[in-house]
């Protein structure tokens, strides 16, 4: 069965960086369609950006030049590297995989069918 586990510093200053892991087990291969989602507290769970067939990336408008995604084959790992962090990038980080990754699907929610636990990011001086 597929898991995906999180991983990566869950707290940093404005300004500062910091980058999460996804690690892929089971079934479920990077190769495929691997994706960030945010939910901000009190929120809907948003699409980030999406990492399909170990080389093509995609971003939400809002993501471009903020967020990176990137992955390891060789770890089975996806990455997201958030630069210049904001007080309004606080909020829970789910890693999520899938097979679904055209136009019309890869920013929703019910495209992916495996999800990580969730990483808790704080930003705060």
């Amino acid at each position: 069965q597929a898991q995906l586990v999180q991983s990566g510093r869950t707290s940093a200053p404005p300004g500062g960086s910091l980058t999460l892991s996804c690690a892929s087990s089971g079934d479920t291969f990077i190769s495929d369609c691997m994706a960030w989602f945010r939910q901000a507290p009190g929120k809907q769970r948003e699409w980030i950006a999406t990492f399909e067939s170990e080389v093509n990336t995609f971003y939400a408008d809002s993501a471009e030049g903020h967020f990176a995604i990137s992955g390891d084959v060789t770890k089975n790992t996806v990455y997201l590297q958030i630069n210049d962090l904001k007080p309004e990038d606080t909020g829970t980080y789910y890693c999520a995989a899938g097979t679904r990754c055209g136009l019309l699907f890869r920013h929703l929610v019910g495209a992916y069918d495996h999800w990580g636990q969730g990483t808790q990011v704080t930003v705060s001086s």
